[in-house]
């Protein structure tokens, strides 16, 4: 059982919680925060969301997941990465590159650059049964088979876009 802090719309902790899973409070919002991983030849790392998860097998960005309570999102996304893939990536100098609001909360999005071998990661079973290093073109591709969470690849190619610049973090 997941409990997670409810937010204001001003991302201010309400005081309150909510076990995940169950409908939300009207006026309240949570918290999520996904992380863009990428290496020294621009390809981001994607995982295969396990047969049992909702959007079932399909191919998503590095790593994602909502912050228990009490976690900041510097502290949720570390965990997740670490639950996910295996890696301990520190994100305390390390601010979100951008946040997207949506209908029930908020989403901080981390680009890190990181050079590894898939080898290197251990996949949490229970959640991710795949992961490999794409380029956009791969993405898009995913995209368009239907094989990709369903974003837009606007959105996608904004990831990438923001994945080349050269003030993001090197860890």
């Amino acid at each position: 059982m997941e409990i997670l802090d409810l937010y204001d719309e001003n991302r201010i902790r309400t005081g309150k919680t909510y076990i995940r899973g169950e409908k939300m409070p009207e006026n309240t919002y949570r918290l999520i925060v996904h992380a863009a991983i990428f290496n020294a030849k621009g390809q981001l790392l994607i995982q295969q969301r396990q047969a049992t998860k909702t959007m079932a097998n399909l191919w998503d960005l590095s790593c994602g997941g909502a912050s228990d309570k009490g976690e900041s999102s510097k502290e949720a996304i570390r965990r997740e990465v670490m639950e996910e893939l295996g890696l301990d990536i520190d994100f305390f100098d390390i601010r979100p590159i951008f946040t997207a609001n949506f209908k029930h909360g908020f989403d901080d999005f981390y680009l890190v650059h990181r050079d590894f071998s898939l080898s290197d990661l251990t996949l949490q079973t229970s959640e991710v049964q795949d992961a490999r290093w794409a380029s956009e073109d791969l993405v898009m591709k995913l995209i368009d088979e239907g094989k990709f969470v369903k974003y837009k690849k606007n959105f996608v190619r904004l990831i990438f876009d923001l994945g080349k610049d050269d003030r993001i973090v090197e860890i």
